[in-house]
């Protein structure tokens, strides 16, 4: 990888002041003439008064948009830079917003004849315009390994002796990051206003009236070809689909909608497959294209549940937005884009939704 000049990137949560390169990733394209991203272009936030209804997230920054004489009721979800794991804002990592709107985009377009999704349209690189939905409280992840950092995952609770969780039974004897027999549903409560998540089984998903039974079924048989196609697109570009979520809601006749994002490197965990049969031997850790990389760091250094997350160094920043473009290029085959137009991103951002300001004619 090649080196240009540096950037200088400006303070922002836990970004302190300091001096880096960011180049790009695909040297078989010719460049354009400068082929850097200007870390100082950070999203932080997305908090716009002027909007009505809003709704602040770990990484969205939503407002609703009430139904009129001539538009039904919609949503505006902004995607900040913000970086979301352990159910804490962990830093901000500049472009990162783009890159999963624009990832989440393409996978919207080609899986729309398996789910119709929400989306009404892209006003801004950062933002969706989509249909106002009912989210359903529990959120579908679909696991093809056995992997994982989070206290959720299958892995953090085969390690501590559990192999009966989600409704699945798992035999003894698997190593970390092993391919599954068959793709596995690990349902989760859908944490409103920043709480944790918690395992389901369907039954208690049923049973708490959570979903109908018709709900779960239809949901499950959705996720697992929505992962399908993903696992199936990622082999195609020299990746692993290694475990995703997702979450639905439904419309005003009840019609179930894929909403949020899709197969993005937040919602997703990527491996390089040239890279994963070495590690899976070594007991390592296989090359990744997702936030494992910023997640890995902090939970080696202390429990992310407990303990106060430790600065997070400017390298470790400018790494990490290297590797949402790189992954939005090898997922998407895209090169990728990034909008500078405008003073900063928001107000780039705040003059794209300025005739949806209440009061706007």
């Amino acid at each position: 990888m090649e080196c240009g000049r540096s950037v200088t990137m400006q303070a922002g949560p836990n970004i302190p002041m300091v001096d880096t390169a960011l180049p790009r990733p695909d040297k078989a394209r010719t460049p354009p003439e400068d082929d850097m991203l200007d870390l100082t272009r950070v999203l932080d936030h997305a908090r716009i008064p002027e909007l009505p209804n809003p709704y602040f997230g770990k990484v969205r920054d939503c407002y609703d948009l009430p139904a009129t004489s001539s538009e039904p009721a919609r949503r505006i979800l902004i995607s900040s830079d913000r970086i979301s794991a352990f159910d804490r804002i962990l830093a901000a990592i500049p472009f990162k917003g783009q890159v999963l709107t624009q990832t989440a985009r393409f996978w919207f377009d080609h899986t729309a004849d398996i789910c119709p999704n929400h989306v009404l349209s892209y006003p801004d690189p950062n933002v969706v315009i989509g249909r106002h939905l009912t989210i359903l409280p529990v959120e579908i992840v679909v696991r093809g390994y056995l992997a994982g950092t989070t206290g959720t995952s299958i892995l953090k609770l085969y390690r501590q002796g559990q192999r009966s969780m989600y409704g699945h039974t798992l035999p003894n004897g698997l190593r970390d990051n092993q391919v599954l027999p068959t793709p596995l549903l690990t349902p989760t409560s859908k944490a409103f206003d920043g709480g944790h998540d918690a395992p389901l089984t369907p039954a208690q998903i049923v049973g708490a009236g959570l979903l109908t039974a018709a709900q779960w079924d239809e949901i499950s048989g959705i996720a697992l070809a929505l992962f399908a196609r993903g696992q199936k697109m990622a082999a195609d570009r020299g990746l692993i689909l290694v475990d995703t979520k997702y979450e639905f809601g439904t419309d005003d006749t009840g019609r179930i909608v894929l909403a949020d994002e899709i197969h993005t490197p937040d919602s997703s965990r990527y491996w390089l497959a040239a890279g994963y049969a070495d590690a899976f031997a070594a007991g390592s850790r296989p090359p990744s294209f997702d936030k494992d990389v910023i997640r890995a760091w902090v939970a080696a250094r202390c429990d992310p549940y407990v303990d106060d997350i430790p600065p997070i160094p400017p390298e470790m920043i400018a790494a990490t937005a290297t590797t949402y473009v790189e992954a939005f290029e090898r997922i998407t085959g895209q090169t990728f884009v990034p909008d500078l137009t405008g003073a900063t991103p928001l107000a780039r951002i705040r003059a794209t939704l300025a005739p949806y300001f209440l009061g706007a004619d």
